[in-house]
């Protein structure tokens, strides 16, 4: 048959079928790497994924802004300075829930939730969970704990990245976008949730999430 008959009838063209044949194979395949990387995800990160479905009912109120992540990931390598003015890693932390805060003294929102997370550290800190704000300042290096003595900060051990690689490597990761920027790691060192902004640390909503990530971590889903 023509090409001028198919027009005539109303019938897709050959090449028509031929494309519209083609974004359903692209489909179907895409479908399937999804699952896969799925399944992967899943296998990397088990605990991440029940600690996520678990928590998904606690967002709201103070922390309703925070994402759970419904295919939690590694995250990825970090490096960064440690209270003792060496070089230390996110990975250091593994085996330890972590909620991850990156902070900046000329953000405003940033020095505003500032003194809930060194309550929430203060409340919450233990063997089993860390807050680590880590400063990503670049100049006048000088301010960041001036900042941190002034507001009377007691619990916060302090953590900074003068080169702000962990701002970029995470923004690579479509992790961050601005500050402040707050992310919930498990265990296993997987995401399982971001804050983009801030957020009252010290509420009741947060204080529940956090003692609620701790439960989940130790009580398996059955």
């Amino acid at each position: 048959m023509s090409d001028q008959e198919t027009k005539k009838r109303g019938l897709p063209s050959p090449v028509t079928s031929i494309i519209a044949l083609g974004l359903v194979v692209m489909f179907i395949y895409g479908m399937k790497g999804w699952r896969r990387n799925e399944a992967a995800s899943a296998a990397s990160c088990p605990a991440a994924h029940a600690i996520a479905a678990r928590l998904a009912p606690l967002v709201h109120g103070e922390v309703a802004a925070l994402a759970i992540d419904s295919n939690p990931q590694p995250m990825p390598a970090l490096t960064f300075i440690g209270p003792d003015g060496k070089p230390t890693t996110l990975a250091a932390f593994k085996g330890r829930n972590v909620l991850l805060n990156l902070w900046a003294t000329w953000c405003v929102p940033c020095r505003m939730e500032m003194p809930s997370l060194d309550k929430l550290q203060g409340a919450r800190g233990s063997d089993d969970f860390s807050v680590v704000a880590v400063n990503i300042d670049t100049a006048k290096l000088d301010r960041p704990k001036a900042f941190l003595k002034e507001i009377g900060v007691k619990n916060l051990s302090f953590y900074a990245d003068n080169s702000a690689n962990i701002f970029s490597t995470l923004k690579q990761e479509g992790k961050v976008l601005g500050l402040p920027t707050t992310i919930l790691v498990a265990k296993d060192g997987c995401d399982i949730g971001t804050m983009a902004g801030p957020a009252k640390w010290d509420s009741p909503d947060a204080l529940s999430l956090i003692s609620a990530q701790k439960q989940a971590a130790e009580t398996p889903k059955s």
